[in-house]
């Protein structure tokens, strides 16, 4: 278990220094020419190896410490239940969307993210919308047990709330990833969003919930039971790549796409960030390990 949670840990590091490297490469290194070709060879294979590289190795560690984190966490057959629909059924929207643009407009993917499955949608885009929608399910559902929600409302109502936050973070996403002057996608219409359709949001959120919707129908009514510390990381992942869409976007495209950020923060950092406050602590856990842990309730706590 102690050597699960290191490697977890570990993949978290490497996601998150991962995304900072790639900051500092799309912000400072590919936009100077100059700097690049003055490289020393050994500087110039590494360059190389970044730009081939470094969007799959940041997808891939998200979703290897979200796998950990959800077996140790929600145990390895619901982490199963919630990776092959996510993966599945978020692949076969991007390949009907790069196909015909439905759900989220005429789009297209460009390099930098790995192989294409069919030619068309890159490899690491499914394991993005798994990594992400689980941590938005898991800590909505978490959140509504703490408030003393109905079961069904825990199970069902955490993937409309799920859907919102994962939705939330591609406000930032898509202005960095497809208006930038190195973009790994393209659309082929401009948006009246701040060049994104309105489309695409009703797309996200459609994708989003019909996945969580299908692991919510395949998992058990038994609760989470997360307590603040583990899903401290769920917190950490969510503002870490609200962080690398923001800083991409507000650096490098014009000042009105603060409305978008901030709608961002609104609709998505906030409400995580609150969420991962209302957890029952560890204390909590040790005191009744054998309760639902939204039942302890913090002046028992205190007063024992």
């Amino acid at each position: 278990m102690k050597q699960l949670v290191l490697v977890e840990r570990i993949c978290a590091i490497g996601h998150g220094l991962s995304m900072a490297f790639g900051i500092i490469g799309l912000l400072y290194v590919m936009p100077n020419p100059d700097f690049v070709a003055s490289l020393p060879p050994f500087g110039l294979q590494v360059f190389q190896w970044s730009l081939s590289l470094g969007g799959v190795g940041y997808i891939v560690l998200g979703a290897l410490a979200m796998v950990l984190f959800l077996g140790q966490s929600v145990g390895w057959r619901r982490c199963a239940l919630f990776f092959v629909p996510a993966v599945a059924l978020s692949l076969s929207s991007e390949l009907l969307g790069t196909s015909t643009g439905f759900p989220f407009g005429a789009y297209h993917y460009l390099t930098g993210l790995g192989y294409k499955v069919a030619g068309l949608v890159p490899f690491t885009i499914p394991l993005s919308w798994f990594y992400m929608g689980a941590l938005c399910y898991v800590l909505s559902r978490a959140a509504l047990e703490v408030l003393k929600a109905p079961v069904w409302v825990q199970r069902f109502g955490a993937v409309a709330v799920g859907a919102m936050l994962l939705t939330g973070w591609d406000l930032v996403l898509d202005p960095a990833m497809s208006q930038t002057a190195f973009p790994f996608w393209e659309f082929e219409e401009v948006g009246a969003f701040f060049g994104m359709p309105y489309r695409n949001l009703s797309g996200w959120m459609g994708t989003g919930a019909v996945f969580m919707l299908v692991a919510a129908l395949l998992w058990d009514s038994k609760p989470v039971n997360l307590t603040r510390d583990r899903g401290a990381l769920l917190a950490t992942l969510y503002a870490v790549n609200f962080g690398f869409g923001a800083i991409i976007t507000l650096g490098s495209l014009d000042s009105q796409f603060w409305i978008p950020t901030a709608l961002s923060v609104l609709v998505g950092v906030v409400p995580v960030l609150g969420f991962w406050w209302l957890l029952p602590t560890r204390e909590a856990a040790a005191i009744a390990p054998d309760q639902d842990l939204t039942s302890v309730r913090p002046l028992e706590v205190v007063a024992k």
